[in-house]
């Protein structure tokens, strides 16, 4: 069998898989890139973007109602169908205009998993390739859940092209995507019931003001079931039913779908890992500084997939760059990674950066937290909205900003503020003196600090 050789091949092409395919290409070398999906990855096909586009419409609905009757009258309602179709606006060219992209720097282009057969050399779409370079991109795809019945669980992806939305919708699992797409539905007029076997939602926030999003979540008609154990999943004539425990106690829901938003992992398990002798663990495949592998020098790791990283889009960019400047260059690159903030794009937003209270108490021997609920500041009386709460944590001896929580309409874009100035190491006096426009969000967060 003939084997085609490369200097780097890409497994993977979304951000991070791309940016290392284009700046390698770019440089001279010969470039391969696989993908056994539709090119051009998560966030801009089945994540981030059309998440946000569904997003837009149930920002509207949810002005509107907070605004009825204070000079906003009747009753919106979404088009569920028409706003599937808006979204195929922002998806249905991804996949064609990234193949094409590549194909014009003179990229070859695989559409399957390879699997290595040794240290440098993959199958894919059964023929051998070698390559000096190896970079694994391949991002996270849905845990699977080990339950009886876990393959009649839909997943994100089943969500974001839903053609109709059932009367009653149950999500396995309380973190982003459950909490995000819960949002979503009720607010589209779906029923929705969250299970999770913790004690509450999405642990990596801040646990007050998580507290206040589900308060706000279940007057919107979201039902939580928490410390519940699930067992099974059949499927009904037209229906689906859960079995699970709460308190040792059997109990059952049913459901038009019920979708598994338990986490994400590492997508590698078609990969032959082993075979290669690429060291991975639960968090991905295992790199050192330079985002090389620790057992296989010509494998290099990037995005999601990679155990260092944050799984946020920004990020994979960033670490595509630096494992493409490795390669081209050899290892003199670093990857330096600043704050990173992060958001849950319910409504309101929960977003965060730097440390947690508890963090902080564990690093500093002195700090100082701001928090409070400023629903009745302007911005959020403006809208009549009923949710606005914030944390602040400072380093008491340099009054540094050391942490931010921010709970709000705008809390996505307000966060952004706060991870300026953390990575700026600005204090809280920075924050004051600096001029922001007014009347805007921006402006609450030298009340905040």
């Amino acid at each position: 069998m003939e084997v085609k050789k490369f200097d780097v091949f890409v497994i993977g092409s979304g951000i991070a898989g791309q940016t290392v395919a284009t700046n390698c290409a770019k440089a001279g070398l010969k470039v391969a890139v696989a993908d056994k999906r539709e090119f051009g990855g998560t966030c801009a096909n089945r994540g981030c973007d059309p998440k946000k586009v569904l997003l837009a419409a149930t920002e509207v609905l949810e002005s509107a109602a907070l605004m009825d009757g204070k000079g906003v009258n009747g009753k919106l309602e979404i088009n569920w169908k028409k706003l599937q179709k808006f979204k195929s606006n922002f998806t249905e060219a991804v996949p064609k205009s990234t193949e094409e992209k590549l194909k014009d720097l003179g990229i070859k282009l695989y559409h399957q998993s390879p699997q290595f057969l040794d240290k440098n050399t993959l199958e894919v779409e059964g023929k051998k390739v070698q390559a000096q370079k190896i970079v694994i991109a391949t991002g996270y795809e849905p845990r699977v859940l080990p339950i009886k019945g876990h393959k009649l669980l839909k997943n994100s992806d089943d969500f974001l092209d839903l053609k109709k939305l059932p009367k009653k919708l149950i999500y396995i699992g309380a973190g982003y995507i459950g909490m995000e797409f819960a949002h979503m539905a009720a607010r589209a007029g779906s029923k929705v019931t969250i299970i999770d076997s913790g004690k509450r939602a999405l642990k990596p926030f801040d646990a007050d003001l998580v507290g206040e999003l589900i308060n706000y979540s279940k007057k919107i008609g979201i039902e939580f079931i928490f410390g519940a154990q699930v067992e099974k999943v059949e499927r009904l004539r037209k229906k689906y039913k859960i079995y699970f425990k709460t308190n040792g106690k059997n109990q059952s829901l049913k459901a038009g779908l019920v979708f598994n938003t338990a986490g994400r992992v590492p997508a590698v398990s078609q990969l032959d890992l082993d075979k290669g002798v690429v060291e991975h663990n639960e968090y991905g495949i295992v790199v050192n500084s330079f985002l090389q592998n620790t057992t296989n020098e010509n494998v290099y790791a990037c995005g999601d997939v990679s155990d260092n990283e944050v799984p946020l889009t920004p990020l994979s960019g960033r670490e595509g760059y630096v494992v493409s400047q490795n390669i081209i260059h050899g290892n003199t690159k670093k990857l330096n990674t600043p704050v990173v903030p992060s958001v849950v794009f319910t409504l309101p937003h929960l977003a965060s950066v730097g440390y947690s209270e508890k963090e902080a108490k564990n690093r500093y021997k002195n700090v100082i937290v701001r928090e409070g609920n400023a629903k009745k500041w302007f911005n959020a009386k403006r809208k009549n909205y009923p949710v606005y709460n914030y944390k602040i944590i400072l380093n008491k001896r340099t009054q540094e900003i050391v942490g931010a929580h921010i709970l709000s309409p705008d809390a996505a874009e307000t966060i952004n503020i706060f991870a300026m100035a953390i990575n700026k190491k600005m204090t809280a006096g920075d924050i004051k003196g600096t001029i922001f426009t007014y009347p805007s969000w921006i402006n609450d967060v030298k009340s905040m600090v």
